[in-house]
């Protein structure tokens, strides 16, 4: 039996948490399988899908990530065919695939008190690329010195300017004064 349920099932505590305890010392839970949020009509939600069988030897649980197995909609997300082999072939499979499922032994599970979370067991992070500080550094200091530069040339060619008012020439003087100002830390 698959049951699509919220995933807050795989984790909270009380009534929930002493039946899925109960599931899983039967050995009756066989897979937890992460779909996609926004994926059914009428919630946004990421949801899951329990997979239950009531005669099978061994207790361990298939864990299967496919939250970013899907193509974004306007108004719905959609799994297609590939993402759906996908998921089937790991079920199938029944191993462990890096950031895709992991095979998870009973004893893995009441260690971490029968909480069945997918982040726990299957672990999707992906590590951002780092950043040099040195030529981030040395990036903006070249930015600040073309900055320089072009305010210089812009007030070189404002200095060239001339007008018979008086005003645009007191404002002009002003805005330079203002502009050359901002170059005095060097």
């Amino acid at each position: 039996m698959a049951i699509v349920l919220p995933p807050g099932v795989l984790f909270r505590g009380a009534a929930e948490g002493k039946i899925r305890e109960k599931l899983l010392r039967s050995g009756n839970i066989y897979a937890v399988i992460g779909l996609p949020a926004n994926l059914f009509y009428n919630t946004s939600i990421p949801t899951c899908i329990v997979v239950l069988k009531k005669h099978r030897e061994g207790r361990d649980v298939l864990f299967i990530d496919a939250s970013r197995k899907f193509e974004k909609g306007k108004k719905q997300n959609t799994m297609t065919e590939e993402h759906i082999d996908s998921v089937v072939k790991l079920y199938n499979h029944r191993e462990t695939v890096e950031r895709e499922s992991f095979l998870a032994s009973f004893e893995d599970i009441a260690k971490n008190d029968f909480n069945l979370n997918i982040p726990r067991y299957v672990d999707n992070f992906e590590k951002e690329e780092e950043i040099d500080l040195d030529a981030l550094l040395n990036q903006m200091k070249q930015t600040e010195d073309e900055m320089n530069r072009i305010q210089k040339s812009l007030v070189s060619i404002m200095k060239d300017l001339a007008s018979t008012d008086e005003s645009v020439m007191s404002s002009l003087s002003s805005f330079i004064d203002m502009l050359e100002g901002g170059n005095r830390h060097e």
